[in-house]
């Protein structure tokens, strides 16, 4: 499998990478300026040539990874025997420079309720590098005519989000279809919709986190129902609610959206994947 394939494939599986090139050479090295390879936590794909060179990049890669780091680095490696690294010695005579860019895991988001305020909700994540799920219960809150994109005016119609729709009779059930590490926002039209989805997003293995709108004592009736439905205390501890960045006061629809949305950018980026250390690597 080739750089541009494995690193499509590792996307598409949601499994953060580091692409190395080999950005310049001086003097004699085992590949040409340019080559190119993928490292993920436990595969690589194609090579820059082996030797110490490639196993100081993959070590370096995968310290990357494990960071969670988003900027890329460069890597200057002499390649002589004077030069003894932990991988050993690679006489080729010349220097090379590599490229190391990190390709983070794209984030997931599931707005559960797509009224006025998920509506706001939806315009602002549009603008953000997301996998962007919008579910109602209610087909016209869908409706392409009311939220735009494809061609279609609106507010989603500039969006950078990859968007996708779910007209669900019965919401919750959209939960078995987003990706592992979503972020969940409940905000539906109907309290028992709202509680359906948060009773299920805390029975689905790899929920980032759920936040649910609403006040406190529409929380005090939905912690009584969850726990008589069998969620402990931990499991509670999990639902934040009322979401968004208390610091921003309003009850605009405009606002709201605001709120919550800044919060969720700052979950995002303190849940941002780092993989584990791969083990004998």
């Amino acid at each position: 499998m080739d750089w541009l394939d494995a690193a499509r494939r590792l996307r598409d599986a949601r499994v953060p990478a580091v692409i190395v090139t080999l950005a310049m050479v001086r003097g004699h090295a085992p590949r040409n300026g340019g080559a190119k390879m993928v490292v993920a936590p436990d595969e690589v794909f194609e090579t820059i040539g082996g030797g110490n060179l490639e196993a100081t990049a993959v070590a370096r890669a995968r310290a990357m990874l494990a960071s969670g780091t988003a900027e890329p680095e460069l890597l200057t490696l002499t390649l002589s025997d004077k030069e003894i690294t932990e991988y050993g010695v690679q006489c080729c005579g010349g220097e090379v420079t590599l490229m190391l860019e990190p390709v983070r895991v794209v984030p997931s988001v599931a707005v559960f309720g797509m009224g006025h305020v998920g509506l706001e909700l939806a315009r602002i994540l549009a603008r953000q590098h997301l996998d962007l799920h919008l579910v109602d219960s209610r087909e016209s809150m869908l409706d392409p005519s009311r939220l735009g994109g494809d061609g279609v005016p609106g507010p989603l119609s500039d969006s950078v989000a990859h968007i996708q729709v779910h007209h669900a009779p019965v919401p919750e059930a959209v939960l078995r279809e987003v990706p592992p590490g979503t972020h969940v926002l409940v905000m539906t039209h109907d309290h028992a919709e709202d509680l359906a989805v948060v009773d299920q997003a805390l029975r689905t293995e790899g929920i980032a986190s759920i936040g649910l709108i609403g006040s406190r004592s529409k929380w005090a009736r939905f912690r009584a129902r969850l726990t008589d439905a069998g969620h402990g205390d931990d499991a509670l501890a999990r639902v934040t609610t009322p979401i968004g960045l208390p610091e921003v006061a309003g009850k605009q629809p405009a606002t709201i959206a605001v709120s919550v949305a800044a919060r969720l950018l700052q979950l995002i980026e303190e849940a941002a994947p780092a993989a584990p250390r791969p083990t004998g690597a």
